[in-house]
Order: structure tokens, then C-alpha cells, then sequence
């Protein structure tokens, strides 16, 4: 069988094995006065990693992950972690959501059940869905890819095959980050399947210029601060991009390491002005970052990059995303918003929401209003 059953795996010795591996953990030193300046705080990496190790409770973790249904699904070779949660409505949309780096299906948990059971959360039934969340190749309980070119493109591909599995043959899709790659990808090549699709961040895509091609200003505007970002904040992805494994050997032998890898982008992408636990708990941040530890997946989420750069999501000519289009744009996010004219230019966009607030990991930081934008997109598509 493709599809069978998963049970989320718990060990104790690897739970002891990184509280040893906290309390030993070797301490840089830092200006004094400096805080965030030169990167992650040490005073705030001390206080994390003095909870994880005394009283975060990965089993309590594992026990609120297990209340869903967990399935393995394996494609040339390669198998897949997802959770499929039937809609509790008078004709469920299957939906399949696409997390991105360096979040994880956890992310999802939130707005799962609002999905599915609408009506249990105060909204209308009829705007229920069966939500189907995998784990991308190489993070959280999937495989990590064994060979290269498991790319965005390659993705797509499973996650269709994946879908027609389940017995689905018309679906939605919705992502953010690596997430809104994919999704692209599935109403791009397989717009014969796919009602829409729904963004709540826009990729770094190129679309196809014909010669001559004049930008507005805004659209001008928009390239030369994406630039000035990548110069400023783009050194995670630079060498992720270039050479994963170099950077993966620290960040797979040490916990706090890894923390401090991956807190960064959440205070630094959330929308939290510089607050994390504003926005976050410290139990979610560190079950997010124990998926990682535990699975030992740092590296081969990282190398996505890699494949990506070997494999960017560039539209030729008559590339288009035809399929209706809606765009959820949080003002908070890891770089430049495109502006929509640039946006129009590869996408069918049918519905363009401004949020008042909320960043990069809006299932996490604003599930209604995510979840709320998601059922009035896709309102108008059912049929």
C-alpha cells in the first residue's frame, strides 16, 4: 500500500540525549550591551534552552500532534509524511496546505479543525474542507531525499500524485514560503486539477518580460529594495543555497546551535517588533525546533535551497498561472512585498487581501484571519 497509517514516534533516550547535549552546551561570548545586534541574543538563547531543557515536554507535544490523523504516502522512493482531516460539511473542498523553511506541519495545527469543522468555530458548514498537510521532503516525519533534484517542481508532482491517491481528482491549495513555491507550481502545471490557489506570501519568482519590457516605478522600487534586503538579510539563504552541508554539521551536533539557527528568522519574520514570545509561545518555537532535532532534518530542509538555485521558479514565455489566484498579503514577512502589478504578471488574481497584521507564519500568529480569507477565496469557487 502508497498510504498507510503513521504513528508519531516518541524515544525518551533521544529526549535525554538532548537535555545532555543543553547542559553542555559551550557559550560564545558577546559585546556587552549588544542584545540582538550581532544575531541572536545570549541571554535569550540561556533562557530558551534553561526551558527546553528543565520543563518543555515533547511527549505532551507528541500527544497533542497524535489527536490528528497521521499517514505515510511513498512516490518514487521517496515517502511522505501528511495529516488528513476529513471536512465536517455538505461538500468538503480537499485543500492541501504547503508549509515552507524553517516552520514544519506544526504550523498548521491551529487552522486544521478550523478548516474542517467550520461550525464548530462559530462559521458556516458549507465552507468546510478536507485538509490534507504534508511534510516536505527532507523535513519533519518525511523522508530526507537520498538523491538530488527533489525540487519545488518534483514536489508538485507528489503532492498531485498524492492527491489522486486519496481520491481526489479537483482540489485546492494554499502556502506560504516554500509552501507558495509549490502551490504555484500545482496551478501552473496542472490547471486541469486545481479549482485555485491561495498565497500568503509570494515567491521569489521571475516572471517572463518580453524585450522592451518597461516596469513602473513601484515595480522598480520593489527589485532595488529586494536587493538591498538580500545584501543586508540574505546570508541564511546564500549559504543554504550554496553549501548546506558545510553549515549542517554544527547545526546537526548542536541543540542551542540550532535553536539560535532558527529562532532568528521567527523574531526576525514574525510580527513581533523584536518581541518573539509576543507573537510565539516558547512551547511552540521549541516544538518546532525539536521536530528538526529529533528527525534530524536540518540539513536536508536546508538543502531545498540548493535544489532550488539549481532549479529557480523562472516563467518562460507563455507561463502563467491561469487558475483564480487569491493572495493573503501579512505586512511582516522575511522580505520586500511585491507590489501587485508585479504579482498580475504570472498570476490569474481574483482576490487581494491587505492585512492589518501578522507575518511569515500566519497559521501560527493569525489563524482566524488566515483561515477567514482562505473560506471567502475558495467561497466563490465552489460549485
Amino acid at each position: 500500500m502508497t498510504v498507510q497509517r503513521f504513528d508519531v514516534p516518541y524515544s525518551e533516550a533521544a529526549v535525554e540525549d538532548l537535555r545532555q547535549r543543553l547542559v553542555q552546551t559551550r557559550w560564545p561570548d558577546q559585546i556587552q550591551g549588544s542584545h540582538w545586534d550581532y544575531g541572536v541574543s545570549l541571554d535569550y538563547m540561556k533562557e530558551i534552552c534553561k526551558y527546553w531543557k528543565n520543563e518543555f515536554d515533547w511527549k505532551r507535544q507528541i500527544e497533542k500532534m497524535s489527536a490528528f490523523h497521521h499517514y505515510r504516502y511513498t512516490s518514487r522512493g521517496v515517502g511522505i509524511h501528511f495529516i488528513h482531516e476529513r471536512g465536517k460539511g455538505p461538500a468538503p473542498i480537499p485543500l492541501i496546505l504547503t508549509h515552507g523553511w524553517p516552520g514544519s506541519f506544526l504550523e498548521m495545527l491551529k487552522v486544521i479543525p478550523m478548516l474542517a469543522d467550520p461550525a464548530s468555530y462559530g462559521a458556516n458548514s458549507a465552507d468546510a474542507f478536507d485538509v490534507i498537510v504534508p511534510s516536505l521532503p527532507g523535513y519533519g516525519f518525511s523522508d530526507r531525499p537520498t538523491e538530488s533534484g527533489v525540487n519545488t517542481f518534483r514536489i508538485a508532482d507528489i503532492w498531485m500524485e498524492l492527491m489522486k491517491e486519496l481520491g481526489y481528482e479537483r482540489l485546492a491549495a494554499q502556502g506560504g514560503d516554500w509552501g507558495a513555491d509549490v502551490t504555484t507550481l500545482l496551478g501552473l502545471r496542472h490547471p486541469e486539477r486545481v479549482i485555485g490557489i491561495h498565497l500568503n506570501s509570494i515567491p521569489p519568482y521571475k516572471p517572463y518580460l518580453e524585450a522592451g519590457t518597461v516596469l513602473s516605478e513601484v515595480e522598480q522600487a520593489f527589485l532595488k529594495e529586494a536587493s538591498r534586503w538580500y545584501e543586508k538579510s540574505g546570508a541564511y539563504d546564500h549559504i543554504q543555497k550554496t553549501a548546506p552541508q558545510t553549515v549542517a554539521y554544527g547545526l546537526t551536533d548542536s541543540p542551542a546551535g540550532l535553536a539560535a539557527w532558527i529562532l532568528e528568522k521567527f523574531r526576525d519574520w514574525g510580527d513581533c517588533d523584536g518581541d518573539i514570545e509576543r507573537r510565539f509561545t516558547k512551547d511552540e518555537l521549541l516544538s518546532n525546533i525539536t521536530l528538526y532535532w529529533m528527525t534530524e532534518t536540518i540539513h536536508s530542509s536546508c538543502r531545498l535551497y540548493y535544489e532550488d538555485n539549481r532549479s529557480p521558479l523562472h516563467f518562460q514565455k507563455g507561463d502563467y498561472v491561469t487558475v483564480p489566484c487569491g493572495i493573503a498579503r501579512f505586512p511582516k514577512r522575511e522580505g520586500p512585498l511585491p507590489p501587485k502589478r508585479w504579482v498580475e504578471r504570472g498570476y490569474n488574481i481574483q482576490h487581494w487581501t491587505e492585512m492589518s497584521r501578522g507575518g511569515h507564519f500566519p497559521a501560527l500568529e493569525e489563524p482566524e484571519l488566515l483561515v477567514e480569507d482562505i473560506r471567502l477565496f475558495f467561497r466563490a469557487l465552489r460549485s
